[in-house]
């Protein structure tokens, strides 16, 4: 692991005689061992106290106290590299809550107690920079190689948001759970309540923007009993759909497959993570109101399932769901056009339609549609998954009119229209809808033709 370590970093710990007792720990090792690009780097030292720590440490930069209480040290190196020390600790469960922990800070702990508190096994594994061996006092290589997630110790039930980061663990990472971890989630979903929303958005938009197999969180979800949160999704377990356009089975197989589908796309996986948290949310959301309208009707000489108008009761439903978590209007505005709209399937698709769709999803846009669609349209195995023909086209008409990103903007504004002696008030708001509507029409395409119209009696 040495030589991914930043090499500023690595001199200090191999040529500071104080650090001999300094390991690289927490999710840095795991990334290591997954072949991931190994980001934020955590340090942790045994044998010293915490002014000594800092002492040492401000040899190599400016050394700020931002976490005394919980034994932590930052080191901002002359490169601009910024690291975090800190000492080995105890947690208890002291009250209700995420932040209910008295903390007790020990230099002399020794490495297998204080890698207990961890949340996980596979973030309990330890680096010895200077022996260069792993440290795993718990089995989190053994874990990790099965791909299996399984808690660290009992104390794991005393901070509840571990539910929710054993959710996006196994998105991120393609994990299974271990039985007698969701057995454990099991005893604590009533603790859900203790947690802030702003700490369960975190959770939620890390599974959004960095899952590669998404449906894995969604299974660790419901296996854990945590899918009780989230009622929107549970619903949707049992939810016939018609086999011969969904052969995968009902609409939380389905919902899975979708998310996975989209994961596995290059262009999300390039966006940026605003982008990427949009699209998964809208995509894990697109059918939840398929729960109250399904039903079976007659259609031409047999029974079929349909779901009408589930796009629209979707939308109601997503807003709960994104408002349970206080998720910022930034993120939570985008996605309610995405589920309303996305059956707008055309195979020959109009200027007239699109110019009118392109409104409907604002803010969000048509290309983001199409992802959501080809998503949808990819989660139906075995049918084949990729681009349907009807997304196509309304890409390539949407590209012509430069539609893909943005809505059309109105042409005719109010100072055309008083420029031409027009009286503001309530006259003026009415005409210009109606100009507007005009051009959504196709009626004109610039100001010229706008003012044509006008004109016209």
């Amino acid at each position: 692991m040495n030589e991914t370590l930043p090499p500023a970093l690595l001199s200090i710990l191999l040529g500071t005689r104080a650090l001999e007792r300094a390991y690289i720990v927490g999710g840095s090792v795991r990334d290591w061992l997954l072949g991931v690009p190994v980001k934020d780097v955590d340090v942790e030292v045994y044998g010293l106290p915490m002014d000594e720590l800092a002492r040492v440490l401000s040899a190599h930069g400016r050394v700020d106290l931002v976490g005394r209480a919980f034994g932590v040290v930052k080191l901002t190196h002359p490169s601009g590299e910024v690291w975090d020390f800190s000492l080995p600790r105890r947690d208890s469960k002291a009250g209700v809550g995420h932040r209910g922990f008295e903390v007790e800070v020990d230099p002399t702990l020794d490495t297998r107690e204080a890698s207990a508190r961890r949340d996980f096994t596979l973030n309990a594994l330890m680096w010895d920079p200077r022996r260069r061996e792993l440290v795993d006092h718990h089995g989190g290589a053994a874990d990790l190689r099965a791909r299996i997630l399984r808690h660290t110790g009992p104390a794991f039930v005393e901070d509840p948001l571990r539910v929710l980061r054993g959710m996006q663990f196994c998105a991120r990472f393609d994990l299974v759970a271990a039985a007698e971890t969701l057995a454990l989630c099991r005893t604590i979903v009533d603790s859900h309540r203790e947690l802030p929303p702003e700490r369960v958005r975190e959770e939620w938009f890390k599974w959004a923007s960095r899952s590669v197999r998404p449906s894995a969180g969604l299974r660790f979800l419901r296996d854990s009993g945590w899918w009780v949160h989230t009622p929107e999704l549970k619903a949707l377990e049992g939810v016939p759909q018609d086999p011969e356009w969904h052969p995968e089975g009902d609409a939380w197989t389905h919902t899975g497959h979708c998310v996975d589908a989209l994961a596995s796309s290059a262009s999300w996986r390039s966006s940026p993570e605003p982008t990427r948290i949009v699209l998964m949310l809208a995509v894990l959301l697109h059918d939840v109101g398929k729960a109250s309208c399904t039903r079976e009707e007659l259609r031409g000489d047999r029974m079929r399932i349909v779901s009408p108008g589930h796009e629209a009761a979707g939308v109601p439903m997503a807003l709960e769901f994104l408002d349970r978590f206080g998720c910022p209007h930034a993120i939570r505005d985008r996605i309610p056009p995405l589920v309303a709209n996305h059956m707008a399937r055309s195979e020959n698709p109009s200027p007239r339609m699109l110019r009118r769709l392109a409104c409907r999803l604002a803010p969000s846009n048509v290309e983001e549609l199409c992802a959501v669609m080809t998503a949808d349209a990819s989660g139906r195995p075995p049918r084949p998954a990729g681009e349907p023909t009807t997304v196509t086209a309304i890409r390539e008409v949407a590209g012509r009119m430069s539609l893909s990103s943005s809505a059309p903007r109105p042409i005719l504004l109010g100072r055309h229209l008083l420029e031409r002696g027009a009286v503001p008030g309530p006259e003026l708001g009415r005409r210009l809808a109606e100009a507007f509507e005009a051009q959504l029409d196709g009626e004109f395409e610039d100001l010229d033709g706008a003012l044509v119209w006008l004109g016209k009696p």
